[in-house]
């Protein structure tokens, strides 16, 4: 390879090579047992991202589908996780308190955490009230939630399921991917 091409290779990853724009893109489909699947990217590239999607969902028995095939079963949620261990000793009525004066809409209480939920356009007020009251957060960002979930039965499904979660999530264009299945899918 010409060492011309490694030159441009290296500034253009380092950003000193201007014209790279990154452009959003979300893909819609169904993986196998009729779980649905959104997966959000970031690229520079539009055509070898779709092309790496579409050929993940083929290789594990999916289906990439047309924009809104899936995203009815979701709605946008901000959701901010704060863990809960023995050291932090968080006051959970003291937490809801602070949540809910900020605009969140609710807080589901997990064994090991705490899940604030609020609406996308309040979710910026919230994270920085809970910081400024002292909370460390773990996770918070505007997330897709699925609003009906999908359950796969066969056990094949479920690996295969979980393998393409897997790929797709491996790949350096994917930010996030979300599912409506309501089994655990990477469960040891």
């Amino acid at each position: 390879m010409p060492n011309d091409n490694i030159q441009r290779a290296i500034k253009k990853g380092t950003g000193e090579l201007g014209g790279a724009a990154y452009e959003e893109l979300t893909f819609e489909g169904y993986g196998l047992g009729g779980v649905a699947v959104i997966v959000d990217c970031l690229t520079d590239n539009n055509n070898r991202t779709a092309a790496s999607v579409r050929s993940t969902f083929d290789k594990y028995g999916g289906n990439l589908g047309t924009p809104g095939c899936v995203s009815y079963m979701f709605s946008r949620k901000g959701i901010i996780l704060i863990e809960n261990d023995e050291d932090a000793e968080i006051d959970e009525d003291a937490l809801m308190e602070a949540a809910l004066e900020a605009g969140a809409d609710d807080m589901i209480v997990h064994e090991d955490s705490f899940e604030i939920v609020t609406e996308p356009s309040a979710h910026p007020e919230v994270h920085q009230a809970l910081i400024d009251a002292g909370y460390e957060l773990v996770e918070s960002d505007v997330e897709y939630v699925p609003s009906m979930e999908a359950t796969p039965t066969n056990p094949d499904d479920i690996k295969k399921l979980a393998k393409m979660i897997e790929v797709l999530e491996d790949n350096d264009d994917v930010q996030k991917v979300y599912t409506n299945c309501a089994i655990d899918l990477f469960e040891e």
